[in-house]
């Protein structure tokens, strides 16, 4: 039996949960950025080792947060989804020292590039992995027939999309420990 049956959910704010997921999500990107540039890096799909900054890890970070927030409405109502991404950019704005519209507009950015990328897919996991390599420039470092093409390698995607996946929130098991209040 688990312990949040006998006792509930613990409850938390929409404040909180953004601060938990901004939080988690920054952290992560931080802690692995070094480990999935090296993975990147040393893909056999590559012909020349890609440049990737190390202190670069803003993009994957933008990328990664466009794509959690576009799973939001798969888990909450219209107006809870309102209301956490607004929360969730302003944890954000202050994280950057940026205003709450510069973040947004960020953020609203990072979004539609992943769609552009990603058309007429809408898988999502997809669409980030196609705008890290995009935003990292990783075309100039494959083989000559994707690089003039421009294309990711479907090889190279696959692993794109293997670790993107890492990134995704698990909405599902944090509402089995949670329980979000107004």
């Amino acid at each position: 039996m688990v312990l949040s049956t006998i006792f509930g959910k613990k409850k938390l704010t929409t404040d909180k949960v953004a601060n938990v997921f901004v939080n988690s999500l920054t952290s992560s990107i931080d802690n692995s950025f070094e480990d999935i540039t090296n993975s990147i890096i040393n893909s056999p799909e590559f012909t020349k080792k890609p440049n990737i900054d190390n202190n670069d890890s803003d993009k994957l970070l933008m990328i990664i947060l466009a794509g959690n927030m576009s799973y939001l409405k798969r888990y909450f109502t219209a107006t809870e989804e309102k209301e956490i991404k607004g929360k969730i950019i302003e944890k954000f704005a202050v994280v950057f020292g940026l205003e709450f519209e510069e973040m947004k507009a960020i953020i609203d950015d990072f979004s539609a590039f992943i769609c552009r990328v990603n058309y007429p897919s809408k898988n999502t996991i997809y669409g980030m992995s196609k705008a890290i390599f995009f935003k990292y420039n990783l075309g100039e470092s494959q083989e000559e027939y994707f690089a003039k093409l421009n294309t990711p390698n479907p090889l190279l995607l696959k692993q794109l999309d293997k670790l993107v996946e890492n990134y995704i929130w698990d909405w599902t098991t944090f509402f089995n420990t949670y329980k979000i209040t107004h």
